[in-house]
């Protein structure tokens, strides 16, 4: 089965970290023993193109992430930072520029903005086509995590011309859009603008990050495909990082999709960084993935969200995963619980494409 994975910070970790994901994680784990600091605020790496290939990840929500000075997670120190808006719309730029240019120089690498564009790349994937292993493309469609590079509202069509199809308001310390996880608050007049100008375009909104107060509000207010792409289910993880019994609801009655994030403390509860990686396992991801289909009284309202090289690495990863390459044992763990094959494949890949047919031009 193909998997898309609805959350990496692939070109985030390029810029501030200087992570070369052309290469394998593994190999790029071997270089970082000599020089531990991008380890040291990453984790361990999980992510590379021969990993996504034989997982058979054939799409990525890959993310445009600037870090606000004001709110640098722990291990970030060495991280260039924005205190403004403009440095924000400068470093999303560069990251934008960073995936163009990662398409334009690997053919393995496709920019995924258009229905033909989708079209294309899932067309690689199909095993009967000649030489398909040595022909197999990534897409990567672009999310916006926290949208300050987005100077004004009214400056969605320049983003949009440039590739931009996804964006989330907010970050843990919220934007001048919307309070976020760590830092709560309404959506504000300008956030009500930016889903207006959003909306004009039929971008997809994701309400990761979103605090509850503003989430509710942004699902009320836009008409346009909503999704979560990664957040879980804060009734089985206690933590305002998560979404709430109601915050779902609201998602769900609007046909949104939520990624289930892999990091062991959102997967867990009570777990902490420091505790043993084998403490968490795939059971608890399908556990995850379990309650939003019981919610929603189906599977297909669920999907992939893993982060993963996003603040954290293979060391607080579930048991069986070391690399993206595992993502596969997923698709074990929901069988065991009964789910048959086709809610499999929309839970692995089919629910994102919905959204990604509802949205894409």
């Amino acid at each position: 089965m193909l998997i898309i994975d609805a959350h990496e910070d692939i070109a985030y970790n390029i810029v501030a970290h200087g992570r070369d994901y052309t290469r394998s994680a593994k190999e790029t784990r071997q270089i970082e023993r000599d020089d531990p600091q991008p380890s040291a605020a990453t984790g361990e790496c999980m992510l590379g193109l021969p990993e996504w290939l034989t997982g058979r990840v054939g799409l990525i929500f890959a993310t445009i992430f600037a870090m606000p000075a004001r709110h640098k997670i722990a291990g970030a120190e060495e991280t260039v930072a924005y205190t403004t808006p403009q440095e924000a719309f400068a470093q999303g730029m560069q990251q934008l520029d960073l995936y163009s240019r990662l398409a334009d120089e690997n053919p393995r690498f496709a920019l995924v903005r258009t229905q033909r564009e989708l079209d294309a790349a899932l067309a690689t994937w199909k095993d009967d086509a000649p030489d398909a292993e040595r022909k197999r493309q990534v897409g990567l469609t672009i999310l916006m995590e926290g949208a300050d590079p987005i100077v004004k509202p009214q400056d969605i069509e320049r983003w949009y011309e440039h590739g931009l199809r996804i964006v989330g308001p907010a970050w843990l310390a919220g934007t001048r859009y919307a309070g976020g996880n760590e830092s709560p608050g309404p959506l504000t007049d300008e956030g009500v603008r930016l889903l207006r100008a959003m909306l004009d375009f039929n971008m997809i909104l994701d309400v990761s990050h979103l605090c509850d107060q503003a989430c509710l509000q942004a699902l009320d207010r836009y008409d346009g495909t909503v999704i979560a792409s990664h957040s879980n289910p804060r009734t089985l993880t206690p933590g305002y990082r998560q979404l709430s019994d109601d915050m779902l609801k609201a998602l769900l009655a609007r046909d949104g999709v939520v990624g289930v994030c892999l990091e062991d403390s959102m997967l867990r509860r009570g777990w902490q960084r420091g505790d043993r990686k084998e403490l968490t396992t795939v059971a608890h991801v399908a556990a995850a993935i379990d309650y939003i289909c019981q919610m929603a009284g189906d599977a297909q309202h669920v999907g992939l969200g893993t982060d993963l090289d996003g603040g954290f690495g293979a060391e607080t990863a579930p048991a069986e995963l070391d690399t993206v390459a595992d993502l596969t044992v997923v698709a074990g763990a929901l069988k065991a619980r009964g789910y048959a094959d086709a809610d499999v494949e929309a839970i692995l890949s089919g629910n994102w494409l919905r959204q990604l047919r509802r949205a894409l031009p």
